[in-house]
């Protein structure tokens, strides 16, 4: 293959062949070509640039392709054993991580079932002491002295309703338990991210959960310790009422000259009977039941003396303020003017105003009595006795019960009056005692009576 121009080829051969000629006139010059020519044996073949290019690139492709399929069948084992190995180094890495993201699920799942027994048995136990302080609840309702020391009540604490089933709505857990299958090479590396991401979820959901019911069960548990607290305030306070007006009343009836436990058997309550069972405390029993039956020895050691106090005329026999125009004593008599044993109290009022009994009672006398005019007597027991005279009135008959406060006649001014006034004796053991120990007694009382 030449590059020369054909004119000068031309030169070449007629030198060569030993021929002189003359040079031939010029002829007219042609536009130059650009190209490849290719000789071989006299014969030449002339490509141009793109074809040529063309060629040259076509056999470069087929020399590379050639050369790497040489390669492929001389190495086609190996690459396939390595590309198999792999693929299976890949897919025990992925079956190892799902099956430690299922060993991860299997671990949380049990650790759910577990918190979830455990919540459970913590839940009844607050059932249960629930159901226990609403008893206890019940109990200091029964004992509460409403114009003492008020009524007591206890707020349940909020709790699950139960499920149709009967069995309390214990928590969101869930006892059902996932499986997971290993997959194949295929699909390994969509379950795995699949799997993993959802093992993630499970596992950051758990924590929370778990983290909820106990803080509910805490709360639950903390309302129910004040519960407990304030019934046990409550019952502190009742006993410590119940110990001070049992107190109070004891004191008054010593100072009144009586004893109070013969006086309490005295005032026994009527109409009742029964057996006698000895009232025991179980040894069992906790705190709250050893303090509650103390708390019931001292309301019945108070109701003892409280219906001792109604048979002790310490009360009032008219209303409003006592206006006393003659006490207790010796005094001039109104109508001779001599020296003379005043057995009661002058009470002045208006005609016609209440006169109450001032203990419970018996009627023994209901009608006119000399001096006294109107007069009824009431029977107190343990000696007590009370008369009211110069009534206008008399609106009880002898042998009536009467109870304190009830009404037994009117103030006005029969017998030896000189004005509408209550003549008011008290009588222990029936000799006359100044009303006014009693009355004074009935101040310091307040309002126990």
């Amino acid at each position: 293959m030449s590059h020369r121009p054909v004119r000068q080829q031309h030169r070449d051969y007629r030198a060569d062949s030993g021929r002189m000629t003359a040079p031939a006139p010029t002829p007219r010059r042609a536009p130059v070509r650009t190209g490849y020519t290719l000789g071989h044996a006299g014969r030449h073949v002339r490509l141009g640039p793109v074809t040529f290019w063309i060629a040259v690139g076509s056999l470069v492709v087929m020399a590379g392709w050639s050369l790497a399929t040489g390669t492929y069948f001389a190495f086609h084992d190996d690459v396939l054993t390595r590309l198999i190995a792999r693929q299976k180094e890949q897919q025990f890495a992925y079956e190892d991580r799902i099956a430690e993201l299922r060993t991860q699920v299997d671990r949380i799942t049990g650790r759910q079932l577990l918190d979830q027994e455990q919540f459970e048995q913590k839940l009844e136990q607050v059932i249960r002491r629930q159901a226990t302080l609403e008893q206890r609840a019940s109990m200091l309702a029964g004992v509460s002295d409403p114009a003492t020391t008020g009524s007591i009540k206890s707020r349940p604490t909020p709790i699950d309703e139960p499920q149709r089933g009967g069995t309390p709505k214990a928590s969101p857990i869930s006892d059902t338990t996932t499986i997971i299958t290993t997959p194949s090479h295929r699909e390994a590396r969509l379950d795995a991210r699949k799997h993993s991401g959802w093992a993630r979820r499970l596992i950051g959901a758990a924590e929370p959960a778990s983290a909820s019911l106990t803080g509910t069960l805490t709360r639950i548990q903390a309302s129910l310790d004040r519960v407990e607290a304030r019934q046990t305030a409550a019952l502190n306070t009742l006993e410590a009422r119940y110990d001070s007006k049992a107190k109070r009343i004891r004191g008054v009836l010593v100072d009144l000259g009586m004893n109070p436990k013969k006086a309490a058997a005295g005032a026994a309550s009527q109409a009742t009977g029964g057996p006698f069972v000895p009232a025991t405390l179980p040894r069992s029993a906790a705190s709250f039941e050893r303090q509650f039956y103390r708390l019931q020895l001292a309301r019945m050691d108070a109701d003892h003396l409280t219906r001792t106090l109604n048979t002790v005329p310490v009360r009032k026999p008219i209303g409003g303020e006592i206006d006393v125009s003659s006490s207790f004593g010796v005094r001039p008599d109104p109508f001779l003017g001599r020296p003379a044993m005043h057995t009661g109290l002058d009470l002045r009022s208006s005609i016609g105003d209440p006169v109450r009994a001032t203990a419970n009672g018996t009627v023994t006398i209901a009608g006119w009595n000399g001096g006294y005019g109107n007069m009824v007597e009431l029977d107190h027991g343990n000696g007590f006795a009370t008369r009211y005279g110069h009534m206008s009135a008399i609106e009880v008959k002898v042998g009536q019960h009467v109870r304190s406060g009830q009404i037994v006649g009117r103030v006005g001014s029969t017998g030896r009056s000189t004005g509408p006034h209550l003549h008011y004796e008290t009588r222990i053991d029936g000799e006359a005692v100044d009303p006014q120990r009693f009355l004074r007694a009935g101040l310091r009382l307040g309002s126990l009576l």
